[in-house]
């Protein structure tokens, strides 16, 4: 359903561009309008309903609430539609479960600019029930006794025609409130002079209600009335005059009842929310009148069931708006169920849905005016925010004036307007720490007021109810500010007089960093999610706004220790942009070591060169660069340079040292010297992983059970440390040594190794417990072990973890042996010789022998503990073990 766009119409010469209001399908909420009222209607209608009831708690109340240009207005003005008239309901609406006839709709309008107050909205209603075609004397009565007492002199009907009420719901009032009073004089034997004379009319049905006569039986049900007329006749009063109206709704006639259906529009706009005077009398005025149907569009939830504002309202808490509980819930595509939560947040449009509004809004031809890719990149900016797309429409068409055509790239932009529709309705306070924490992807009252250098947290509090401010209860800072509008206050230009200065940023990221890391540092234990959380935010605000490394530092070296690699690069990052500030470096530093478990390792070394050589590290941080390049030149298979990155380590005694030691020590290992390697195993202690250097040189031996002893030491150990990702890699290296002596213990000790995996990101080690049930199913035919490891093979190769392949390649020589078989046995000892040409690894032939009772052509270099011949014995050993196991036949 759409209509003339005036504002786009008047942009342009050309008058072939058609501009159209387009209406977005909201059936979602429609849907939950429709269930909400058909409840209404089921409630009003039972036995039970007493529209004079005080108490009873009220759940005849629907909100929408949502951030300013998210389409509440115009949901607000369809749904009116919808409700006025089957033909104005958009085709994508279903059909209504209820007599089109029965149900009256209201629209107010409550911005500012519409100027409308108290009694407008009163005589509002009151109008739109003219419909009925007769007087609802009770209220009529006493609405006409205040009109006089206050607007002497002025005609009702002048008064209406200047509102524009008149126009809307015609001039039966004025006649129908004459027609009731005139009812009640004559009920009450009163002169034709005085019949005419309000005050003289009401004073007498006073008295005769009080006397209970029997010629105002009529009016005597409504228990109230003789007191609402003996009041002074002010706004007080009029505020209560709604009970009459709901008692006269009640009392009518079966073929005359209607349901008004009140749809308050831009309810933020009612005034002050530390006075809340229009407020309180419109929520005395929903109150007494339950037997209609309110719908509420507003910039925020409505705060009614909160105990707190007890005494500035006069009906409040769960108890009283059970519905109105601040359990707010998102628009679903399905209607809540009756009865639930009557707070709806509305969403943002769909990608599909900003497409299809675009595309409807500006057309030629019926065509389309802007194209497709405009479009994209439209809605990929928009978040959704139909503003934002009405803003990104009057530029197509300014750009289009300007005389040239418009272009994707034109649209990646950021509009200063949503920044004043934002701010529009804040609290200095509040605006203040709106900007504050448009600085944070995350944040919680506490951190939010800490970052804004405020003493007080209830401007955060008040903040944390915007419906620019969305929240996900189960993070560890729940709440987080819309895309779009965190997009524009940061970076649109910003046009409103407590605008920020380029200083006044920068103070703001520099308290928003201290008090990330004051949360880091104060935390009362080991805290892996909040590191994480502190470093991602701590990060990005470093890079973007220049600052010193500070808790950074400390925060890394934290990061390191566990060896788990979450993600930590703040989203937006360019790792290809040049290096230009130490947090820039510690950026990609971070980055790359995370990555390097999803990376070849050729890129690994390639993005820590680039660190290294940027020299914005302090020392420390810059050997953990030197110490992770020469694990990955490692990986590579380039020993030299491993070699020379570890030594520098080793030699700087720094925190990483003990680490380039086992480093070194895995140098030795690769090349064969086991002696040297096992001396310097003997010396590294925890921190250089004494244990796990052990077993990495008892296996290659075929002690697997010195091994498997050795890395559940380790295992152990790094549990005591609560290191996750040494557990995990010391479980899975100790799964691996036990696959080759027995398929059964390797069954339990994978299924550990894969649980204290979880979570973690461990590339190699997760090859590794892959190989592992490879070796434990080796010599089966069952198994598909030529597939697995053609698998296996083409993901070593994308993580470019060369010794894995040599690995996995020993596994296959095991699996070969156990079968006999002769061919495949020699193909994997010429691509085991072809592999480990360079001198690294080389002993790996030797044991494919070994494990073969081949004899060796040509020994390579390596320096068995305790000599060739009982190494090569205890290999033949497991492969016979494992032939008898599988009973396979000599």
């Amino acid at each position: 359903m759409t209509g003339r766009d005036l504002r786009a119409l008047f942009s342009t010469n050309d008058r072939s561009v058609q501009a159209a209001e387009a209406f977005t399908n909201r059936s979602s909420q429609w849907e939950t309008v429709a269930a909400a009222l058909t409840e209404h209607l089921q409630r009003i209608s039972a036995p039970g309903f007493d529209a004079e009831d005080l108490e009873a708690p009220r759940n005849h109340v629907l909100v929408f609430h949502g951030v300013g240009g998210i389409g509440k207005t115009t949901l607000s003005r369809m749904l009116e539609a919808a409700l006025t008239g089957a033909g104005r309901r958009p085709s994508q609406w279903g059909e209504p479960g209820w007599p089109a006839n029965r149900i009256l709709p209201v629209r107010i309008d409550l911005a500012r600019s519409a100027g409308t107050d108290f009694e407008q909205l009163v005589l509002a209603i009151r109008a739109a029930l003219t419909r009925i075609g007769r007087p609802l004397p009770a209220f009529d009565l006493a609405l006409r006794r205040y009109w006089e007492a206050n607007h002497p002199g002025e005609p009702l009907e002048e008064y209406l025609r200047r509102a524009g009420l008149g126009s809307r719901f015609g001039q039966a009032l004025p006649q129908q409130m004459q027609s009731a009073l005139a009812d009640v004089a004559q009920a009450l034997m009163l002169p034709g002079t005085i019949g005419s004379v309000v005050g003289q009319v009401t004073g007498a049905l006073i008295g005769a209600l009080r006397e209970r006569r029997q010629t105002v039986r009529a009016l005597a049900g409504c228990a109230r009335l003789a007191d609402l007329l003996e009041a002074e006749p002010d706004l007080e009063a009029l505020s209560f005059y709604p009970h009459l109206l709901a008692w006269e709704l009640a009392r009518l006639p079966e073929g005359k009842r209607v349901v008004p259906v009140v749809l308050l529009d831009t309810f933020e706009d009612i005034g002050d929310r530390t006075r809340r005077d229009l407020e309180r009398l419109i929520q005395r005025t929903v109150w007494l009148l339950p037997n209609a149907f309110w719908v509420i569009t507003g910039r925020s939830r409505l705060q009614w069931a909160d105990a707190a504002l007890q005494g500035q309202l006069d009906y409040t808490g769960p108890a009283a708006w059970p519905g109105l509980a601040h359990t707010a819930v998102p628009a679903a595509r399905t209607p809540a169920p009756a009865g639930t939560a009557r707070q709806v947040l509305i969403g943002d449009f769909s990608p599909e849905d900003c497409d299809d509004y675009l595309a409807r809004r500006l057309t030629r031809d019926g065509q389309p005016l802007i194209s497709e890719p405009i479009r994209q990149v439209i809605t990929a900016r928009s978040h959704g925010l139909p503003l934002y797309l009405d803003l990104s429409v009057a530029r197509f068409l300014e750009l289009s004036r300007s005389g040239r055509t418009p272009q994707p790239a034109d649209f990646d932009h950021d509009f200063p307007a949503l920044v004043a529709r934002t701010l529009t309705d804040l609290t200095p306070d509040e605006r203040h720490l709106l900007r504050s924490v448009s600085l944070l992807d995350a944040f919680d009252v506490p951190l939010a007021t800490r970052a804004a250098g405020l003493a007080h947290e209830g401007p955060a509090l008040r903040l944390t109810e915007r419906p620019f401010v969305r929240e996900d209860p189960f993070g560890l800072w729940p709440f987080h500010l819309h895309g779009l509008i965190r997009s524009a206050v940061r970076n649109a230009d910003d046009t409103t007089d407590d605008r920020w200065t380029e200083a006044d940023w920068q103070q703001a990221a520099q308290r928003a960093f201290t008090t990330l890391g004051e949360q880091h540092h104060n935390s009362p234990g080991p805290d892996r999610l909040l590191l994480i959380a502190c470093l991602r935010q701590g990060l990005r605000l470093a890079r973007d706004h220049r600052l010193e490394l500070g808790w950074l530092t400390p925060a890394a070296w934290t990061y390191v220790s566990d060896s788990v690699w979450e993600p930590l690069a703040p989203p937006d990052t360019d790792a290809g942009a040049g290096l230009g500030t130490p947090a820039d470096a510690l950026v990609e530093l971070l980055s790359a070591l995370a990555r390097r478990q999803h990376e070849h390792r050729s890129r690994t070394a390639a993005r820590l060169t680039t660190v290294i050589d940027s020299r914005l590290l302090p020392d420390d941080l810059q050997h953990m660069a030197l110490y992770y390049r020469a694990k990955a030149y490692r990986d590579l298979g380039d020993s030299a340079a491993s070699q020379a990155g570890m030594q520098a380590v080793a030699d700087g005694d720094t925190r990483l040292a003990p680490a380039a030691r086992r480093g070194l020590a895995h140098l030795a290992r690769t090349a064969g010297d086991f002696p040297t390697a096992l001396a310097a195993a003997q010396t590294l202690g925890w921190e250089g992983r004494h244990h796990r250097v052990e077993g990495d040189i008892w296996w290659p031996h075929g002690d697997m059970d010195r091994a498997a002893v050795a890395y559940a030491a380790a295992r152990d150990e790094a549990e005591q440390h609560a290191i996750a990702g040494e557990q995990a890699t010391s479980q899975a290296q100790r799964a691996f040594v036990l696959a080759f002596t027995d398929p059964a213990v390797a069954d339990d000790e994978l299924a550990l190794a894969q649980q204290l995996l979880t979570g973690l990101d461990l590339r190699a080690t997760t090859l590794t417990t892959r190989i592992a049930a490879l070796l434990r199913d080796a010599g089966r035919d069952d198994v598909g072990i030529d597939d697995r490891a053609q698998a296996l093979r083409a993901d070593i190769h994308t993580a470019g973890v060369t010794y894995t392949e040599l690995t996995l390649e020993l596994a296959l020589a095991f699996h070969h042996a156990v079968r006999e078989a002769h061919d495949e046995m020699g193909a994997a000892i010429s691509r085991l010789h072809a592999a480990t040409g360079g001198g690294d690894y080389a002993y790996y032939s030797d044991i494919a022998h070994f494990m073969a009772g081949l004899p060796l052509e040509a020994a390579s270099r390596a320096r068995w503990l305790d000599g060739q011949q009982p190494t090569r014995q205890r290999w033949r050993t497991l492969v016979t073990t494992r032939r008898d196991h599988l009973h396979v036949p000599q």
